[in-house]
């Protein structure tokens, strides 16, 4: 009988957690410095190292050993060279160890070194509640008492000073007491080893607005831009040590932000990506009946409304819903990313609820948050044009092109972009279920009925190939995958670039300049609750369009249920015009689908060497009477209608 033998396995014991940081670790990270390597190396007791490449700065915080300090840590985290350290005394020795090589080694590359220290001021109790705006919130710059590092402390005292805690404007002292560490804390290095390696410090005690006071639930939305406008007011403060005290010039303060993008950055951009293209949402409201509806519509001699079909849904919106909302966005570090991927998550959830409440009451409701509706002034702009503007131009007596022949002449216009870019591999499709054009992923298609001036040629081109797809091959150039899904809000932007292009060529009708307006005076009269009769029989009747023109915008406004999308074209026209006038650059428009406000991000992004230049230039941008028609409204203050009327001058719009 053999007997069974117990095996005895040995109960693995816990290490005991390291209580400094290993010499191997800091000459490993120094090594990659000095060859100007990235370094992202996670530290004992939850501390993080993040230096983007060769930079003369690096913004420390250290954490307290005896409370917890929710949100402080991740003030300093959108920083291209940051330090997040275990503050207990401890690691005191490591810690200091591991600053000093750091300093050294970057400091021989610059001739100088700048550290910043951040922590959590004493809460204060009402300064420092962001509930009680009667007492401003106070940021304390604690500066050296040597006049070398005045410009650098004023450039940051500067900025802080424009920070805005719920709209409400903060103090900021600068003391200048040469105690830049935590009151609690000793300093990183003493005096002597600071001026030996030509170190300077700046510490800031920042209000603890962004939680709850006496507590560790925090505020995130404040949080967040807290850090957004910390994180501005220090990149002015690297920027004003670098050109003052070291060799390095920085062309701009932008280009010492982050250009190393992380892991989760890119996975977080193809899952964004991955909801976004699993529905086409204008494609999706676009009614596939409309020349049957038109048809009965006519028959009934316009006295009922017409009745739209559309494509079967191809998503569950509530089960790509969920899908969305487990992407963590919340482990973006960079405060300019986050934002661009926070507000594109907020308008995917936004579209599929439009998606589920096609052709219900709530659907206006919904296209109102998304699009906006028609504000007065607006308003009387799109009247002035409808009264001023005549119903017919030159433009019209050309011979006629149809959806064929525009196809044509769209394979032909594709041919010019392939042979500046292979990645320019757009297609034309003539089809019977979309309402005269439309660019949809990378295709433009055509409606079968398609019959337009052969003089619109020119500036449809423009309008659905130079800029629409134009914009969306550039954006898929790009390493972020939302510059061709196109962020959010982007429509408006885009479309008044888009029109803006039709006017370069030489090709902005009356007539087209009417017809954005007559869309405007239709959402409006939406908005204010007429029925869809009552609209076409006002651009019918009252503006004098056809009678299928007059159907096709009103079927465009009041598709799914009421979409106010077409008031765009002629508020981006607007947006776009004095964009220009005031001396705008178009070209980084050209990188993918941004809304106005993302102009500064995508800049930053440019500078910091995220984004790469637009591989595509639009065909209307290399003509010299293109852009000498662009170079004459800079500077100018004439109207949208003047674009129309009359020809241009640098003193405004005169014969």
């Amino acid at each position: 009988m053999i007997m069974a033998t117990k095996t005895t396995r040995k109960r693995k014991t816990r290490s005991k957690p390291e209580d400094e940081i290993a010499s191997s670790l800091i000459d490993a990270v120094c090594q990659r410095l000095a060859a100007n390597q990235r370094v992202r190396r996670t530290l004992p007791a939850k501390g993080r190292l993040h230096i983007d490449r060769q930079l003369p700065f690096l913004c420390v915080y250290r954490q307290p050993p005896d409370h917890e300090d929710a949100g402080t840590e991740r003030l300093v985290q959108g920083e291209a060279s940051y330090l997040v350290a275990p503050g207990a005394e401890s690691f005191r020795e490591s810690i200091a160890s591991f600053v000093r090589k750091v300093v050294e080694t970057l400091s021989s590359e610059f001739g100088a070194f700048l550290v910043v220290e951040i922590w959590a001021a004493t809460e204060g109790g009402k300064a420092n509640d962001p509930a009680v705006p009667t007492v401003l919130p106070t940021f304390t710059i604690h500066a050296p008492a040597t006049a070398a590092m005045t410009r650098t402390v004023e450039a940051l005292e500067k900025r802080l000073k424009r920070v805005k805690v719920l709209k409400q404007g903060v103090e900021v002292n600068v003391v200048r007491d040469g105690q830049a560490h935590p009151p609690d804390m000793p300093p990183l290095l003493t005096k002597a080893e600071a001026s030996e390696r030509d170190c300077s410090f700046i510490g800031i005690a920042v209000p603890p607005v962004f939680r709850t006071p006496g507590s560790t639930a925090e505020f995130p939305l404040l949080a967040r831009a807290l850090r957004r406008s910390l994180s501005l007011a220090l990149r002015q403060a690297y920027f004003e040590f670098a050109r003052s005290r070291t060799t390095h010039r920085p062309p701009h303060y932008h280009t010492l932000g982050r250009k190393a993008v992380v892991k989760a950055v890119w996975d977080i951009d193809r899952q964004l990506a991955a909801v976004s293209n699993q529905f086409d949402y204008l494609l999706q409201l676009t009614p596939v009946n409309t020349n049957g509806a038109w048809k009965q519509f006519q028959s009934e001699r316009f006295e009922n409304a017409p009745e739209f079909h559309y494509r079967p849904l191809p998503v569950d919106p509530a089960l790509l819903k969920r899908q969305l909302y487990r992407i963590p966005i919340e482990r973006v570090e960079d405060p300019a990313l986050h934002r661009l991927f926070q507000e594109k998550q907020e308008e995917l959830e936004l579209k599929l609820t439009m998606l589920r409440d096609r052709d219900t009451p709530r659907f206006l409701f919904e296209s109102l948050q998304l699009f906006g509706g028609v504000q007065d002034d607006l308003l009387r702009l799109a009247k002035d044009l409808l009264n001023e503007l005549s119903g017919k131009d030159h433009f019209d007596k050309a011979r006629k092109i149809t959806a064929e022949g525009f196809a044509k002449c769209a394979e032909a216009e594709f041919d010019f972009y392939r042979q500046a870019s292979p990645e320019f591999r757009a297609r034309a499709q003539v089809t019977s279920d979309v309402s005269g054009l439309i660019v949809s992923r990378g295709k433009l298609l055509i409606n079968t009925d398609l019959n337009l001036s052969a003089s619109r040629v020119p500036a449809l081109l423009a309008h659905e190939v130079g800029t629409h797809l134009v914009t969306y091959f550039n954006g898929r150039t790009q390493p972020f995958q939302q510059l061709y899904a196109g962020l959010a809000g982007y429509e408006e932007l885009q479309e008044g670039l888009a029109v803006l292009s039709e006017y370069l060529v030489g090709g902005l009708s009356k007539s087209r300049l009417r017809q954005l307006a007559a869309r405007v005076v239709a959402v409006r009269h939406l908005t204010d609750g007429a029925s869809f009769i009552d609209t076409f029989r006002t651009l019918n009747d009252a503006y004098e369009f056809t009678q299928r023109t007059a159907y096709n915008i009103t079927m465009r406004v009041y598709r799914g249920g009421g979409l106010t999308k077409d008031a765009v074209y002629l508020r981006g026209l607007q947006a776009i015009l004095r964009y220009v006038q005031t001396n705008g650059d178009l070209n980084p428009l050209l990188l993918g689908k941004m809304a106005v406000e993302h102009i500064p991000i995508i800049k930053e992004l440019q500078h910091r060497k995220v984004l790469k230049p637009a591989p595509i230039v639009p065909r209307y941008l290399q003509s010299a009477e293109a852009i000498e028609r662009l170079e004459r409204l800079r500077g100018t203050d004439g109207s949208v209608l003047d674009l129309v009327s009359q020809p241009l001058t640098k003193n405004g719009f005169d014969e």
